[in-house]
């Protein structure tokens, strides 16, 4: 379900992941571990944007049998807002690979009414998660 690329030097277990993914949806998914730098690259490369950020999600064209996507998420930003926000570096990372794989299911909080905050907060219950990241961007 999960083709998983470690770029790192920190091991990490997908299991969780894979649980979470399986509940949601059915299709393949690649999840990339990587680091500020990568993803900064990344993120400049595809979005404009020169900076490091904790999540990026690239959809797959549709096919039959195609993969839903890639995820790609830093290790460092997962360690950082992790001791920062005082819930494990586990949690962080299912919470930004919840809002990344609803991201590659067509969710978009920038422009919806919503609907990806709410679903990423029942998603959040559901796997007895802290607090999603839109969420607490909101109470900031």
């Amino acid at each position: 379900m999960i083709d998983f690329d470690n770029r790192t030097e920190t091991e990490f277990s997908i299991s969780r992941l894979e649980t979470i993914a399986t509940a949601i949806s059915d299709a393949e998914i690649e999840l990339i571990l990587t680091t500020n730098d990568e993803i900064a690259e990344i993120n400049r490369d595809f979005r404009g944007i020169d900076k490091a950020t904790d999540v990026l999600s690239f959809p797959s064209d549709p096919f039959p049998g195609a993969p839903l996507g890639s995820i790609v998420i830093s290790i460092d930003k997962v360690e950082s807002v992790a001791h920062e926000l005082g819930h494990s570096a586990d949690d962080e990372m299912a919470l930004l690979f919840i809002h990344g794989l609803l991201h590659l299911l067509g969710y978009d909080h920038e422009i919806d009414n919503g609907e990806m905050r709410n679903k990423e907060s029942e998603l959040i219950e559901r796997f007895s998660l802290p607090k999603s990241l839109i969420v607490r961007t909101l109470e900031e």
